[in-house]
This record gives structure tokens, sequence and C-alpha cells, in this order.
């Protein structure tokens, strides 16, 4: 059996893009790479080639990182799928890596949450023009009255920004921080963008055992009253690498197990529920300048094009340095 989905899901060719200036002036290279040839299992020193499976033996191909998008020549994206545990063996999440030295990252407003307002110009939406150097994008976290915490972008906030709170922070360099306001984390003049959501699911590489605990009040309600539901987070590794999960059948225990699985030594919930959490990334074709958006789980609830149009909760856009 194999783990990788149909429909094209393995990237058969490396997206490649030179370097650019990101936030839509990335310079992209033509499609496919030299030669269009198959991913490559590139591995960077000091990560793991394979990732074991949270269900036990491996299926064929689990846990393999495949190269999704390189910039320069280097990979900068890679993704891989495992099952979530032993019970629920027929489900598959996705684990994506991305390199931040590559890549920049832009946190975006949502039309309906946060809402409307200035955000120093930057839009709920990557329209026409503004889509070179896109290499990928995925969810947000909870509407802002039920996050815990707050929005804070360009000098446009939203909801108060808690002290303690996991916190996304956007800095001005296109680099993403993830950790506890408060501790190591304020607003300062380096600072684009905050987004915080509930609390760390890991912290100093441990998952906290409140993780366990009244998973419907601390951890988001779910459709049904389901333990087991389509869930995102975001962390950091050891060495700066970002690291984003998401898919189906997950408690908040598994996702942040997915995480650390990946190296992370810090993360956070991100958003629940199948309408409300994605990861699509781009390819480049023969129009650079219009990638083509592909969704990471061919199951995803919303269309590849989401962020083409309109979005009406926030996001993160990630661009080719």
């Amino acid at each position: 059996m194999r783990i990788w989905p149909r429909r094209g899901r393995a990237p058969g060719k490396r997206q490649v893009a030179a370097g650019g200036n990101g936030g839509g002036g990335g310079a992209g290279a033509g499609g496919g790479g030299a030669g269009g040839g198959p991913a490559r299992h590139k591995v960077r020193p000091g990560f793991e080639a394979r990732l074991s499976s949270p269900a036990g033996r491996p299926l064929r191909g689990e846990g393999q990182w495949r190269v999704l998008y390189e910039v320069g020549g280097v990979p900068a994206v890679y993704a891989t799928y495992l099952r979530p545990d032993k019970i629920h063996t027929s489900y598959v999440d996705a684990v994506v890596s991305m390199n931040t030295h590559l890549l920049r990252f832009e946190l975006r407003p949502g039309a309906e949450d946060p809402g409307p307002g200035r955000y120093g110009g930057v839009q709920p939406v990557i329209g026409p023009g503004r889509r070179r150097g896109l290499v990928a994008t995925f969810n947000g976290g909870f509407k802002i009255a039920s996050a815990g915490g707050g929005f804070w972008l360009n000098g446009t906030r939203r909801g108060a920004l808690v002290k303690g709170a996991a916190s996304m922070v956007y800095d001005r360099d296109g680099s993403l921080r993830i950790g506890v306001w408060g501790r190591g984390l304020h607003l300062t003049r380096d600072v684009e963008g905050v987004r915080q959501n509930l609390k760390l699911i890991i912290s100093g590489g441990r998952i906290p055992a409140s993780v366990n605990t009244d998973v419907q009040s601390n951890w988001g309600a779910t459709l049904g009253g389901a333990y087991y539901v389509w869930r995102s987070g975001v962390g950091v590794t050891a060495d700066g690498r970002i690291i984003f999960a998401y898919g189906p059948a997950l408690d908040a225990r598994t996702l942040a197990g997915l995480l650390r699985r990946a190296g992370c030594v810090t993360a956070m919930e991100l958003d629940i529920n199948p309408d409300w959490t994605d990861f699509m990334y781009y390819k480049l074709g023969h129009h650079p300048g219009d990638p083509t958006p592909v969704a990471l789980l061919p199951n995803e609830v919303q269309p590849a094009t989401r962020y083409y149009y309109l979005a009406n909760r926030d996001f993160t856009s990630v661009f080719a340095r």
C-alpha cells in the first residue's frame, strides 16, 4: 500500500525559484528544475531522512521527505505523510518542513476575522501581480474571540496581546518566531505581525501534561464534540526550521506528537475542523508570476485556490527570499 496520496500529490517535479525579494517579488525560475526529473530526497546536515510512523511499521513511502520547492537550487520545503497513531490507521496527515533561510513568512488578515482594518496595506488575498515567488500558504488560528489572545499587524490590533499566550511573531525581515508572549517575544520595531492562539502544545521539546486535559475547553470545540478531528499546528526546531502539521483524526496530543516527531522544540495549535485547516504549495509551471496552487492533502475541504480569492480568515503566506 502506498502512503503518498494519488492525484499527483507526491511532487513529481522540483519547483525551483531563484532568490527574490519575497512579499510577492521573489523571482521564479522555470518549473520543474533541471531536466524536470523526480524530486530528489536531499537532506541537509542534522535533518532526519525519514520520520518513524506513529502507527508502527511504515507503509511504502510513509515518513519519507520529498522536496516540494527549491530556492536557488537548494531545497526550501519538504513534505511527508504519516498515519497519526495505531488506531486511526486509515487516515493520513501531512508534515511540512520549511527552511527559514530561504523563505519569508507573512501574516495576512481575514476579511471577516480579524476583519477590516488598515494593516499597513496588507490584503486578505494574494491577488494577480503579487504571486511571483509564492511558495506556500497555510491557515491561521481560531477566531480572535476564541483564541485566548490577539492579532496585531503593522499597528492595527484586534483583541489584546495576552502575556503567556502561544504566539507566532512575524519579523520585518521575513523570519517567523514561535513561543510564549512576554518570554522573549515582545512588540518591538522589528515586529511586523503577531498571531496568538491558545497555549503551547510543545515547550522545551516536551508535550505539557495540560495537552491531555479538558480537550474541548482548552483545545477547541469540534464538530459533533469529537476529540479526533482535523487539526493543524506549527512549530520550530532547534535549528530554526518551521514545521507545519495538519490533517484528520488528530487530538491535541497526537498533533503535538507529529510536530515533535519532526523535531519541534516549541509548537502551538492553529485552527481545527475541516473547513479551516489547509496547506497549499505552488507549482511554477510556465507562469512563475501566477503559480498553480496544489492542496497537500487531497481531501481538504477548501479549494486549492482559496487564497487567490478574498479569504475570510487570517493565514500565512510564504515567499522565496
